[in-house]
């Protein structure tokens, strides 16, 4: 029998949280904290994640599973939290996708571990499990919507200047101070709605905008693939880092994005298979709210007519017409192909897809589709780039070093 979070542990109990996204996460802790959760943000990484992970989770399900219950596993044997006063939360996506498995391997983990009293939290929309201590309320919902909007933002500027920065650090010590600030904000219950989100947005956009840089060319490189792998540094072996190193400007999609596309997925259930009148009706309605915002982040960028604007969540869908149809959308889905056209259309033209092992939809709507993208945008120079336990980070890079090498070759032409 599982152990529930229940009320009476949320006022003793600390939470940990896997780190997909260290922008994005840490300002999404907040809104726990906010409401009175005890939360940590994991930092743990090195090859020990990855040695819990493949100990406790069968080595044929996916690499992402992996990796999040090896980080969670490697931080309850740390010693550094009680584990009679801890409990552990995990999304549950309760589509085709076998991330609506990763809380059962967990629990299994945990009863391998003889750790079965910790509780583990399932994070979901579907009501596929509850915990009566952990209540997503409508109000929490905001903050973290507000949340990812403004750190995607902040992950958006900070790869467009970080490169070109004159003084060393001053970018990531900037992110650092809106992490902050944004978080007293949302401590006072303000900057997630309206006037005031307007304004910080203009804000950031402003101060990111004086950072003082030197504009020399650079091969501009995009990323793409199974969300956990794209974002996180523990997954993709610090690829972000890596291609910075090698003198690159990145570009990652938004994370929005992958929201938008979630919610949209109701909608063409609707269309596909009928029923779920009323849910498909207030999904549409509460998209064009959400994308009013989107609206007024990517005008905050265009004000400062410095940074190159992602498109916008319908621009991107649109991209994807012809290619996939809509209702392919176990995982990614269609949405990664998308990505890659828009990544394409913005001139980040080089593009390493992420491709963890076991996870099938992504070699599909990646790897298979890569042809498709390059016929349709002949300049794409698209790598895919395996992740596995097995996998070396030499290998990995040598291959991203050789389409590198042709991005080089084709930016001295072009500036011949």
């Amino acid at each position: 029998m599982a152990v529930l979070f229940t009320k009476e542990m949320k006022k003793e109990y600390t939470i940990l949280i896997p780190n997909m996204s260290p922008v994005h996460f840490t300002l999404v802790k907040e809104v726990f904290v906010n409401h009175g959760y005890k939360t940590v943000l994991l930092e743990n990484q090195g090859p020990n994640v990855i040695r819990e992970g493949l100990r406790y989770v069968h080595n044929d399900i996916c690499y992402p599973a992996q990796l999040v219950i090896g980080q969670l596993i490697d931080a309850l044997k740390s010693g550094l939290y009680d584990v009679d006063k801890t409990a552990l939360v995990i999304t549950q996506t309760g589509g085709g996708c076998r991330a609506s498995n990763y809380l059962f391997l967990l629990r299994k983990a945990l009863k391998r571990c003889n750790l079965e009293q910790i509780p583990v939290i399932s994070l979901n929309f579907k009501g596929m499990e509850k915990s009566p201590g952990m209540k997503l309320t409508p109000f929490m919902l905001l903050q973290a919507y507000a949340g990812f909007i403004y750190g995607d933002l902040l992950m958006t500027l900070s790869n467009q200047v970080r490169p070109y920065e004159v003084n060393k650090g001053e970018t990531n010590r900037l992110v650092d101070w809106w992490i902050a600030d944004l978080s007293k904000k949302f401590a006072n219950n303000s900057g997630y709605i309206g006037w005031a989100m307007k304004s910080n947005l203009h804000a950031i956009c402003s101060q990111f905008a004086k950072i003082e840089v030197n504009k020399v060319k650079k091969i501009k490189v995009g990323i793409v693939g199974e969300i956990y792998m794209k974002y996180a540094p523990l997954g993709n072996n610090n690829l972000q880092q890596f291609l910075e190193d090698q003198g690159c400007e990145v570009m990652v999609p938004s994370m929005m994005g992958f929201l938008y596309y979630g919610a949209d997925n109701a909608i063409t259930d609707r269309e596909y298979y009928g029923g779920r009148f009323f849910s498909s009706l207030i999904t549409q309605f509460l998209m064009k709210q959400l994308f009013k915002v989107e609206r007024m982040a990517l005008d905050a960028m265009r004000k400062q007519g410095c940074f190159t604007l992602p498109s916008t969540y319908l621009e991107m869908k649109k991209l994807n017409e012809g290619i996939l149809d809509y209702g392919v959308k176990m995982g990614e889905g269609w949405l990664l192909t998308a990505e890659m056209l828009e990544l394409v259309h913005a001139g980040y033209e080089n593009i390493v897809c992420t491709q963890p092992f076991g996870c099938l939809p992504n070699h599909i709507c990646a790897k298979g589709m890569i042809r498709t993208v390059t016929e349709k945008a002949p300049q794409a120079n698209i790598v895919p780039i395996d992740y596995d336990p097995s996998a070396t980070h030499v290998n990995q890079e040598n291959r991203i070093k050789l389409m590198l090498a042709i991005a080089k070759e084709k930016l001295e032409t072009n500036q011949l």
